[in-house]
């Protein structure tokens, strides 16, 4: 072998670790490029659509995740729960959902029970008075700051606002609205997307 193609031992090694360090680089570079097609925290916190899973969900159970900042509720609703609602329909303020309905009730979602499927809600849980967090109340019956022919729902501790299981407003409450019902659609059965619906996203 001649001189010309004769390679010397500290060169080649210089020669390896140069391509293996730009390997390495371009992995990284392949890496954050990926890594932009997945919605970021602040996007997130704008307002991207989250998805949540409820195959564990049980009836009578409540799961909460995080969108735009705030929370909403997915609750899955018992049979009786459905029932009650219209026990509450003399009782709450819009029980049809017609006030602000583009903010705060999509086409979908306006019917007695506020949802696309009756045992499911989805709300956002803020009150609509002073933005306070209700509480969950959902056994029936008298209890304290509630009446005695408590159906089940919603009490919000700052100023007594009370609303149904379909996050309906009652009557003669300071909350001048229903709970928010975020745009949202049945991927499966059991996921749902929060955030965005067929039209495109909130």
């Amino acid at each position: 072998m001649s001189d010309e193609n004769q390679v010397d031992p500290g060169r080649r090694g210089l020669l390896v670790a140069t391509a293996a360090a730009g390997g390495v680089a371009g992995l990284a570079a392949a890496g954050a490029f990926v890594s932009t097609f997945e919605p970021s925290e602040r996007a997130k916190a704008a307002g991207a659509p989250v998805e949540v899973d409820i195959a564990d969900l049980k009836p009578g159970e409540m799961k909460t995740v995080e969108w735009r900042g705030k929370p909403v509720w997915v609750i899955k609703r018992t049979p009786d729960m459905v029932a009650s609602l219209k026990k509450t329909d003399a009782q709450v303020a819009d029980p049809k959902s017609e006030r602000n309905p583009n903010e705060l009730t999509p086409e979908y979602a306006r019917n007695e029970t506020r949802s696309i499927k009756p045992e499911i809600l989805i709300a956002v849980g803020i009150c609509s008075h002073l933005g306070c967090s209700p509480s969950t109340k959902f056994q029936p019956g008298a209890q304290p700051s509630l009446p005695d022919d408590w159906t089940g729902g919603f009490l919000c501790p700052c100023h007594g606002s009370t609303f149904d299981l379909a996050g309906r407003v009652f009557k003669n409450k300071p909350a001048p609205d229903n709970l928010e019902v975020p745009r949202h659609m049945y991927l499966s059965e059991t996921r749902i997307a929060i955030g965005r619906d067929e039209k495109g996203e909130a």
